[in-house]
């Protein structure tokens, strides 16, 4: 019995050993392949010549100047960040008053609501992206500054509501009630209480939101005009637009472009925990 046993665990450790051994080495492959993708995009974009040896023959920052200008770099970047300000700002202004309602509220079929609020963040942007833009531009937005925000709003609300429904949820009610019998009117109990409260949330949901329209491809793309276009954008373009254009400065666009999302993504993960995010909305207590 012991020596079956023994044998039994021997045969588990071996597969658990050669499951762990597995799943390291997937990802290890994945993980060299990214960096050996990045490395190369990297180097191309300081390489003078770089072609069928295994370094370039010369190196020169050149390139960024010259993706700088030939792109309009300066443009398109005050443009991202127009974008990506107006986007933060009415999520965050449009989305808190909403949680706090959907927080405090108890009624009949709230997580259905909470359910159709969150239908832009699971489905594909395509699937309504170009019915909106369709929209968008039979009535003269699409195409302008305006109708960019517009569209990349429409993720960015509901991720500010998922976001901060179950942070309100954990402030205590009565609070608010303390405030009411000390005579705070609503401004005050905002101001005073419930704002310095909401900050550390509204910082989390703000920066996530910047990183996601930075990064969001699809929606800008489908509403986008010529003056209105944001980097990701403006590097697809480089790519794929005809003519003839250097590849070291089209990677050099894209490192700068990397480089900016990176930099927002640190921020972001210095104040924001991902595990943070992973919560759901609490049920309304059932009445008696």
């Amino acid at each position: 019995m012991q020596s079956t046993t023994h044998a039994a665990h021997a045969a588990q450790r071996r597969w658990g050993w050669l499951w762990r051994a597995t799943v390291w080495t997937v990802m290890g492959f994945f993980l060299l392949n990214v960096v050996f993708m990045i490395l190369t995009v990297m180097v191309n974009s300081v390489a003078t010549r770089w072609f069928g040896t295994l370094l370039p023959e010369g190196f020169t920052l050149d390139w960024y100047g010259r993706a700088w200008d030939e792109f309009q770099l300066a443009h398109i970047l005050v443009v991202t960040l127009q974008v990506v300000a107006a986007v933060v700002i009415l999520a965050i202004v449009l989305g808190v008053p909403a949680a706090y309602a959907l927080a405090r509220a108890r009624f009949p079929g709230k997580r259905l609501v909470m359910l159709l609020i969150i239908i832009p963040m699971l489905v594909p942007p395509v699937t309504y992206g170009i019915p909106m833009a369709t929209a968008m531009y039979q009535i003269g937005v699409g195409g302008t500054l305006a109708g960019v925000i517009l569209s990349n709003l429409v993720p960015a609300l509901p991720f500010v509501i998922l976001v901060m429904t179950p942070f309100i949820e954990q402030i205590d009610p009565g609070l608010e009630s303390a405030a009411r019998i000390f005579g705070a009117n609503t401004f005050q109990y905002f101001r005073h209480v419930l704002a310095p409260l909401l900050v550390p949330g509204m910082l989390a949901a703000g920066l996530l939101v910047l990183v996601r329209t930075i990064s969001l491809f699809e929606l800008t793309f489908f509403t986008a005009g010529p003056d209105s276009q944001t980097l990701v954008v403006a590097l697809y373009y480089a790519v794929f637009s005809t003519g003839v254009r250097a590849p070291q400065a089209i990677d050099a666009m894209a490192m700068i472009y990397m480089a900016i999302t990176m930099v927002w993504v640190l921020i972001a993960l210095r104040f924001v925990s991902p595990t943070q995010l992973v919560s759901r909305v609490k049920e309304a207590p059932r009445e008696a």
